[in-house]
């Protein structure tokens, strides 16, 4: 335990306070890159700061719910989902440094809450552990898709990096239900879609 809490601590001070390296290519665009206006840089900003704020929180869940995991086998398999996030993580952030945006104020509070949050539903048991992982996971698929839709439709390089992550996301939940995600029920669904878009308005702003 004292291990994990250790290592727990150098993951989190490293997602808050350190450029992440990326081992994996930057997902790009096969169209050639163009020089966005004023306006479409300040919007492709602040839509990235969600993404990497919500990055921010994938790895302060992930980190909750392994921590409080009972199985091996869930364990291992939400560190491994951890480390393609931290890749998500690592994309966004280099891509709001290319528009000249910043990483969200608020970043140390997200991470607190999302690794209670995961901690928190590890204590119910994996399978709920799971559930909740699933549905976040499906959020924050459907969040993307909102976001390819908003973003400018010449920012080829911010559209290439969402598709990519949204199609890590839906990979995420597929692997919880295989583990055996249960279903949430609808108010807890809803009650995490209200604090997402709360999140999601403070980040774009800050």
């Amino acid at each position: 335990m004292i291990d994990s809490l250790i290592l727990g601590v150098d993951k989190a001070l490293r997602t808050l306070c350190s450029t992440p390296p990326a081992s994996q290519r930057v997902p790009d665009s096969p169209e050639p890159a163009v020089e966005l206006n004023v306006k479409e840089k300040n919007l492709a900003a602040a839509l990235m700061r969600v993404n990497h704020a919500g990055e921010v929180c994938a790895q302060a869940l992930y980190q909750g719910q392994a921590l409080t995991s009972r199985n091996d086998r869930i364990r291992l398999a939400l560190e491994g989902a951890s480390d393609e996030e931290f890749e998500h993580l690592a994309w966004t952030e280099r891509r709001l440094e290319e528009l000249g945006g910043h990483k969200s104020i608020l970043n140390p509070f997200w991470y607190l809450g999302a690794f209670s949050l995961g901690a928190f539903a590890g204590a119910f048991g994996d399978g709920w552990s799971l559930g909740f992982l699933a549905e976040t996971e499906r959020q924050v698929e459907a969040h993307l898709e909102r976001h390819l839709l908003a973003l400018p439709v010449r920012d080829s390089k911010s559209r290439a990096i969402v598709e990519k992550m949204k199609l890590d996301e839906r990979s995420h939940a597929e692997m919880a239900v295989r583990l055996g995600a249960r279903e949430l029920p609808l108010p807890a669904k809803r009650a995490m879609s209200i604090a997402s878009r709360f999140m999601t308005r403070a980040a774009f702003l800050v």
